[in-house]
């Protein structure tokens, strides 16, 4: 169910008071220390973030992918990471709610609203990351239980996520490899441990993990829709609002970054003059304001597909691919608007500089983003 305008209305003016009161300020502290703002965490359960697309009948804000995508690009004009904290959250709640059984919907979907359930999803193994027909984590039968065994990295809230939707293999035979995976809902417990903390360039405070998984036992009850060999299909869905957020992520950044340097540009002097009235500037700062306004309205015709439940891979690969891009170089650009300082820690800059990259890598590398775009031009075209 979507909410009519004025209530979408006030909830983004509610985003944009916290993002200036509370993440505004902490940012380049909480990122240089690589430290995880809890904090922040306990206020996201309280604007409801963690249940922002999921329905109101399981207790979320049932937001639209419209409205939930101008929120994201709202918090990436300052600080990227949080995003990451609730956006794997709610790409698990998707895969549930789309894939899941009606008794699975009831029983995770209001737990993952309030976020009493947080965490996120896992699919890349060291081994298998754009290729997810590679993974090798295994799930057996035993009873009416699971048992997996294997190894996930780079999973977003691995560690201070208490729950995980984890791609599995219950049929290492099957041909192709798809129809032998399953998703599973797994809570914590004995046998799914947290191999390492990950270290990363940038994309710090939210914690990426590697996770072990030996001799954990599952119940079949988890497994997502009651049926072994869906997980792929319901994973790929789950990806969908997956790319628009990641492309709405680079929407914000880009125009952050654009913000910072028209800012800059307006204050710093040279030869007698503001540098935003040198041509060469001048020039610079209009390419990134087009970029960015442009990648703001690929995410939008994205999440309009999303929202009217038509197929928007083709719509959801071009807006990841091009918001992503635009914020590589509209930070990069900014970095020259800034010159010397752009290397100092003392200017934000130089963290958008530093997380723009992983939007070209995550929910599927932008080389893989190209791949699907084309495919869908052929289908649609013959």
């Amino acid at each position: 169910m979507n909410h009519d305008a004025s209530v979408e209305q006030q909830i983004l003016a509610t985003i944009d008071k916290w993002v200036e009161r509370e993440l505004r300020p902490i940012a380049r502290e909480y990122d240089q220390a690589d430290e995880y703002p809890t904090d922040l965490v306990e206020q996201m359960k309280e604007l409801g973030l963690f249940g922002a697309t999921i329905s109101e009948e399981y207790g979320g804000l049932g937001l639209s992918a419209s409205t939930y995508a101008r929120i994201v690009s709202r918090i990436c004009e300052v600080w990227m990471a949080p995003s990451g904290i609730f956006n794997s959250h709610l790409i698990m709640a998707s895969c549930v709610e789309r894939g899941g059984t009606q008794a699975q919907k009831e029983h995770f979907l209001p737990k993952f609203a309030s976020g009493e359930l947080r965490g996120g999803i896992g699919l890349t193994e060291p081994d298998a990351g754009s290729d997810l027909q590679g993974i090798r984590l295994a799930a057996k039968k035993d009873g009416d239980d699971y048992l997996l065994n294997g190894t996930k990295t780079w999973i977003s809230n691995g560690i201070k996520g208490n729950c995980l939707a984890v791609l599995t293999k219950t049929d290492p035979s099957a041909s192709p490899p798809h129809r032998g995976m399953s998703l599973f809902v797994c809570e914590k417990g004995d046998g799914f441990s947290v191999g390492k903390k990950l270290k990363k360039l940038g994309y710090r405070s939210i914690d990426s993990a590697e996770l072990i998984f030996e001799d954990f036992r599952v119940s079949a009850d988890n497994l997502v829709g009651g049926e072994e060999g869906r997980g792929f299909q319901q994973v790929a869905g789950g990806l969908e609002l997956g790319r628009i957020n990641i492309a709405a992520r680079g929407a914000g950044m880009a125009k952050g970054a654009t913000k910072m340097a028209l800012h800059y540009a307006m204050e710093r002097k040279t030869f007698g003059k503001a540098i935003a009235e040198h041509q060469a500037i001048q020039l610079k700062l209009a390419e990134m304001s087009t970029r960015a306004a442009a990648a703001e309205l690929l995410v939008s015709q994205a999440a309009a597909k999303y929202d009217h439940q038509e197929r928007c891979d083709l719509e959801a690969g071009q807006a990841k691919f091009f918001a992503s891009e635009a914020a590589v170089q509209n930070s990069l650009d900014a970095m020259r608007v800034f010159g010397g300082y752009s290397y100092s820690p003392e200017y934000e800059i130089e963290r958008f500089y530093r997380d723009a990259p992983l939007l070209c890598i995550g929910e599927g590398t932008n080389e893989i983003q190209r791949m699907i775009i084309a495919k869908q031009m052929v289908a649609r075209a013959s």
